[in-house]
């Protein structure tokens, strides 16, 4: 719950006090010079505004219980003008007891209150109005910047699990293939499928080890890479090349986890698989202005390949790319004539 603005830190109550006693000085000075009350009588009005000084911290209760969002205007309206008009004369009749029964001001001082007390009953009036405005004012801002934070909070716990679907949306066809694979090695070649299980075991380590981290060094991940392709080259021998042009730039710059596998991942399953030929897949990296660009190319055979520019991967990479960095355009797909080429873009 909203607490008083005043009284929710010292230093707010300082402010608070010290315009009360700048006002107070300035509303004696007036008396003094103005009306020409003598100093002594003049002094007897400070009551009054130490009352109005108690009446403004009083007045949040009315305000901070009965809201807008509950109350109907009429209802606000009306209350709040009972209210103004009850607090008023309350202010008026209390400094009054006060004066007379504890301070016992000279008669200038009386025939001076009598005179003005329309007038301060108006004040009284205004003073109830404009505090519980402010306080309103303050209730407003308040709930609205903690409607924000809780929109804001809501929004990246959206966010976040959006992500981890889209992070473990990995093609479990891969898993499958490697394990078909090791079980046909173990019987004609026992020493290979060892060496696979090793390197799917690594593989699989990196990526739990790294499941709850949104970015990583692109070293790593390309460490990682590489044990994706020793695993498939396994299975597909020499049918495939990587090639790699990376500069130094680029070594220790931080990219979204496991943002690479999907992009080998789619080279492999429609240019390798399908092709007749060699596969050369080139993996470069390298500064542009304000992005580092992520390239990744291969052949393809157009009579057996069966690209379709952005599949379920592709728009897995698409989709934490615009989630991450707030921006559509970070996934450029080109597709030629024997070439599938697709570009990512990693801002500064």
């Amino acid at each position: 719950m909203t607490s008083n603005p005043i009284l929710e830190n010292r230093r707010n109550l300082i402010l608070y006090l010290l315009f009360w006693l700048i006002f107070s000085a300035i509303s004696l000075l007036l008396l003094i010079y103005y009306i020409k009350i003598n100093p002594a009588s003049a002094a007897s009005d400070l009551i009054f505004n130490i009352l109005l000084c108690g009446l403004g911290i009083i007045l949040w209760f009315p305000a901070r219980y009965l809201s807008i969002e509950d109350n109907s205007i009429i209802k606000l309206t009306f209350t709040h003008l009972i209210g103004s008009i009850l607090t008023s004369a309350l202010w008026l009749l209390i400094g009054y007891f006060l004066l007379v029964n504890i301070f016992s001001p000279a008669r200038e001082y009386l025939n001076f209150f009598q005179t003005t007390l329309v007038w301060k009953f108006l004040i009284g009036l205004l003073f109830y109005l404009l505090i519980v405005s402010l306080y309103y004012m303050y209730i407003y801002y308040k709930e609205n910047q903690e409607r924000i934070s809780r929109e804001s909070e809501l929004k990246n716990l959206v966010m976040e699990a959006e992500l981890k679907i889209l992070k473990f949306q990995i093609n479990p066809h891969f898993i499958f293939n490697s394990l078909n694979s090791m079980s046909a090695l173990t019987v004609i070649d026992p020493e290979r499928a060892r060496g696979m299980i090793l390197k799917l075991a690594d593989f699989l380590r990196y990526t739990l080890a790294n499941s709850e981290k949104e970015m990583a060094p692109f070293c790593d991940e390309l460490k990682n890479i590489k044990l994706y392709l020793e695993i498939e080259k396994i299975r597909f021998e020499d049918k495939f090349e990587y090639i790699e042009k990376v500069s130094d730039d680029c070594k220790n710059i931080s990219i979204p986890n496991m943002i690479l596998q999907p992009l080998f991942e789619n080279a492999i399953k429609h240019a390798v698989y399908e092709s007749l030929e060699k596969v050369f897949i080139t993996l470069t990296c390298a500064r542009e202005d304000l992005f580092f660009r992520i390239s990744l190319e291969n052949n393809y055979d157009p009579s057996t390949s069966s690209f379709k520019g952005t599949g379920i991967g592709l728009q897995n990479i698409k989709n934490r790319m615009e989630l991450m960095y707030h921006r559509p355009d970070l996934l450029e797909v080109k597709k030629e004539a024997e070439r599938f080429k697709v570009n990512l873009y990693i801002p500064v």
